[in-house]
């Protein structure tokens, strides 16, 4: 069977890949957003002076990066309504449990770049803030933050593009987005060259433009002393 262009161009323009697309990217940021926020929490909770509290995040972080994320993906959905009664009903949503699940599996790689991003920071400076009288949320905010940034985008950006692409495993628990759309056109056409080679022009543009957006981040965070001469003391107003 030749490749037909006119039915290629038809699946780029298709409403069905279109929106696929846009629930891809719509699972993708919810996902990313909520995981970055667990990973800063089991971060910060991995450097705890308790060690059952430091046992707790270590445990999470080795469970859901251990774990096949499908595996983790089908669980939440097929298995953890068995357990808790409450998740059966039609509000549990296949874009609810894909955003869950992908959150969490997002956490436990996220705690790890954000730890490696605050031990690659200097305690000096965190001392020297705090000596100029600067209060702990400050500390972080105007110090740590800025630079934890700039050191945590490159694999936090390659993480984001993971996470794009893994969205598509959500097609095992029919949530319709861009894979599962493919393989709905794909049953009734049967033109399988032409659809996935459309679905792939669609990843290969989003995975570019999330990389321009990487490459402007890492411009903007460039942290260097040169360009913040007396940075400390000067977000300390002094």
């Amino acid at each position: 069977m030749d490749f037909k262009p006119s039915v290629f161009f038809e699946a780029l323009g298709s409403n069905a890949l279109i929106q696929g697309v846009q629930l891809t990217v719509a699972l993708t940021v919810v996902a990313f957003v909520v995981g970055v926020l667990i990973g800063l929490v089991v971060a910060v909770l991995r450097d705890n002076r308790l060690w059952p509290v430091r046992t707790l995040a270590w445990t999470y972080i080795w469970i859901f990066r251990a774990v096949p994320t499908l595996v983790q993906l089908v669980f939440i959905w097929n298995a953890l309504p068995q357990l808790i009664p409450a998740l059966r009903g039609a509000w549990f949503s296949p874009f609810l449990a894909a955003s869950v699940a992908l959150s969490i599996n997002e956490g436990a790689y996220a705690a790890e770049i954000i730890r490696g991003g605050l031990l690659s920071i200097d305690e000096g400076q965190r001392i020297a803030a705090r000596a100029l009288g600067m209060p702990p949320y400050k500390v972080f905010s105007k110090v740590v933050a800025p630079q934890l940034i700039r050191v945590v985008i490159p694999p936090t950006a390659n993480d984001f593009i993971t996470l794009l692409k893994i969205t598509s495993l959500a097609s095992f628990i029919s949530l319709r987005e861009l894979m599962t759309n493919t393989q709905t056109e794909i049953a009734s056409s049967f033109r399988f060259a032409e659809w996935y080679a459309a679905a792939a022009i669609y990843y290969l543009v989003l995975v570019s433009i999330f990389m321009i957006g990487q490459a402007w981040l890492e411009r903007r965070y460039v942290w260097t002393s040169a360009r913040r001469p007396g940075a400390i003391a000067r977000l300390a107003g002094r």
